[in-house]
């Protein structure tokens, strides 16, 4: 394992099952990503529903440099399975408070191949969230398609990494501005 396929996760989380495992058939390659979030999972999850409406990493890059939004769009919280997230993905699945899981659409397959992602919101403590994202697609069976692999493994990283630490950055900020009970 490299930086590029695994970062901020822990032994553990790379082997747990994910609902992404489902979606794209053996043999797969896993890239793992992780985040601690100082608010609790029913807040991070209303962010990873953001996802929705904008990708939460280089808004200049993925964006069309239009900004992602940094306050809660409630609308993005009302899911059904078949969704549109973010142009390129579609909602394969979800339990709220627990998981969001996207399949890449035709258009996102046809340039990155057939990709599922599922972030993982778990508990990990008093107002503590890991934010484990999964993203599994097939294993290269060419020399380009293990290039193309290659670069989709450090390419994620730089976007998913971005966005996982906005996520928890607007999770926690969300979460210090509620007043306490």
């Amino acid at each position: 394992m490299t930086i590029a396929t695994a970062w901020g996760v822990t032994g553990s989380e790379q082997r747990r099952s994910y609902p992404c495992d489902d979606l794209v058939p053996a043999p797969a390659r896993r890239l793992f990503r992780g985040v601690d979030v100082a608010a609790p999972p029913d807040v991070v999850f209303r962010w990873v529903c953001q996802f929705r409406v904008a990708p939460y990493s280089y808004d200049w890059i993925d964006n069309g440099g239009r900004r992602s939004p940094r306050v809660p769009v409630p609308w993005t919280w009302d899911l059904e399975v078949g969704q549109t997230f973010s142009r390129i993905f579609t909602l394969a699945s979800f339990a709220p408070g627990e998981h969001l899981t996207v399949r890449m659409n035709a258009a996102g397959t046809r340039v990155f191949g057939d990709v599922a992602v599922t972030y993982a919101v778990l508990p990990a403590g008093p107002a503590r969230t890991r934010l484990v994202a999964v993203l599994r697609s097939p294993e290269p069976t060419t020399r380009l398609g293990a290039v193309g692999a290659w670069l989709l493994a450090w390419g994620d990283l730089v976007m998913m990494r971005k966005q996982l630490l906005t996520f928890a950055r607007l999770s926690a900020a969300e979460h210090d501005a509620q007043p306490s009970v």
